[in-house]
């Protein structure tokens, strides 16, 4: 059952009602102390199909083209595939690793926004036509490399409430457009639509309300302080948006770019609204709220207009658990940690804790970003035992490799687990050489319930069923109890 990102033979364990996520991750935390105790990721691929059903249940009109650089995993992605999403590839690797899958060409979209001439003639050479572009230069390398390119003009839409300086990198405005479509014209290039580059109001009063209940009720439970600041997923997206009004702004600047394609002579057929989707079934709805009255107004249906999105975290991150040992122990002085965190007293001791895995390796979005997961004790204790100022630091003994800044934890020993949920995006990447780093082991899952489920929605890729085998509920993890798909 173990595989890695690169390693398209993986295989899935499929779980009978007596077992579940947790009794998964007891049985790899029990193999790995016995044998080397390394980081491990355990992937419960029905949350993917859940994920999926949640998006055709709420915004159907959207098509979703999952975007890979989240999370190329080949089970995730082959059961994308399966599932009919389309995928928007940053890299030749992306496209290659989508192509293999036999995802045809019309389904993947060329994202990147600095495109290596190499690439983009690859992108022509196996047929991917449909690319981003916002600015001159990049036309001019499409026009030459990629004769039967179609391009989405990619623009930003202005945040007129007061967003971060700095933060649309890419994305040209609607003042540049007709001189790019007249560029464009000139050039032979074909536009076909638009991909819009804005801010999603996802972090509105209500998703912050039920937010902060859920993590009183968490705090109460484990008393950890490492809360994220911001559930902020930055794909096209700026955390500092947080009024609806953004959609209007961006929508009505797309229909603009339309009806000037329009009257230079081009046939725009597709919008790209972007991504920045949270995961939640209640973000998913409050934008759909906002969004569907719009695009009536602007791109209603029968206009000929497909719309299309980019979710890449919504799909993954709560689909993958990583379990971290601790390696190392430090003790410290209560009153070295930050004056606003809270502590348990002066005179009690502080931890720092060194885990085998950090910023290096599957927390590397931490370097950009804050941690948008919780550490949780692996080890069962007591309600009434006395917690204690902590950090969590990653193997490199770097000061970037710092984890979670604080939070209260019962007293951890050396080679005690941590688990951290919601890690299913941005981070598998390649790790750091640094002391022989391994890079953690992938065991996939799923329930029966899920399995049938994924059946019931169509998917019938025979090379991605003979991954399958059956788990008892007494979790013994081998391939030696194989499934048969079609028993």
């Amino acid at each position: 059952m173990k595989g890695f990102i690169d390693d398209a033979d993986y295989s899935v364990g499929l779980l009978d009602e007596g077992t579940n996520l947790g009794n998964v991750i007891d049985n790899y935390v029990y193999e790995h102390t016995l044998t080397g105790k390394n980081a491990f990721f355990v992937g419960d691929l029905g949350k993917i199909v859940k994920k999926h059903s949640q998006w055709q249940n709420v915004v159907a009109q959207i098509k979703p083209f999952y975007t890979v650089k989240c999370n190329s995993a080949p089970a995730v992605l082959e059961i994308l595939a399966a599932l009919g999403t389309g995928f928007a590839c940053s890299s030749k690797n992306e496209m290659a690793l989508v192509r293999e899958l036999g995802v045809p060409p019309e389904n993947i979209i060329y994202i990147s926004p600095c495109k290596q001439v190499s690439q983009i003639k690859y992108a022509a050479k196996v047929g991917v036509n449909i690319m981003t572009c916002d600015n001159e230069i990049e036309l001019k390398k499409i026009a030459r490399n990629h004769p039967n390119a179609k391009v989405l003009l990619h623009i930003a839409t202005e945040d007129n409430i007061g967003g971060e300086e700095g933060n649309m990198k890419f994305g040209t405005t609607l003042k540049n457009c007709r001189h790019l479509l007249e560029c464009a014209k000139e050039l032979d290039v074909q536009i076909i639509g638009v991909n819009i580059s804005f801010c999603l109001p996802c972090w509105s009063a209500v998703a912050r309300s039920r937010l902060t209940a859920a993590s009183n009720s968490w705090l109460k439970q484990s008393s950890c302080l490492g809360l994220p600041k911001c559930w902020d997923y930055r794909f096209h997206v700026s955390s500092a948006c947080k009024e609806s009004q953004v959609y209007v702004h961006a929508l009505s600047d797309a229909r603009c770019v339309f009806d000037m394609a329009g009257e230079i002579g081009f046939t725009m057929n597709m919008l790209d609204i972007g991504g920045g989707f949270t995961g939640t079934e209640f973000q998913l709805e409050e934008v759909n709220h906002v969004i569907s009255p719009l695009l009536d107004v602007y791109f209603p249906e029968g206009s000929g207009v497909k719309i299309i999105s980019e979710p890449g975290s919504y799909y993954v991150s709560s689909a993958f658990t990583l379990a971290v040992n601790i390696i190392a122990k430090k003790v410290v002085e209560n009153d070295k940690f930050p004056s606003g965190v809270e502590k348990t007293g002066s005179d009690e001791p502080a931890f720092m804790y060194y885990m085998n895995d950090g910023v290096y390796g599957s927390f590397a979005s931490k370097l950009s970003e804050d941690l948008n997961t919780i550490p949780e004790v692996h080890k069962k204790y007591k309600e009434d035992e006395p917690l204690f100022t902590s950090s969590l630091w990653g193997p490199s003994c770097d000061e970037l490799d710092q984890i979670v800044e604080s939070c209260l934890l019962p007293e951890l020993n050396v080679g005690d687990w941590l688990i951290f949920d919601n890690m299913g995006a941005d981070s598998f990447h390649e790790p750091s050489a640094f002391n022989d780093f391994q890079r953690p082991a992938i065991y996939y899952m799923m329930s029966f319930s899920d399995w049938y489920e994924m059946q019931d929605a169509g998917i019938t890729s025979d090379s991605m069923m003979k991954n399958f085998f059956f788990v008892p509920s007494c979790i013994q993890l081998s391939q030696e109890d194989s499934f048969s798909a079609e028993a």
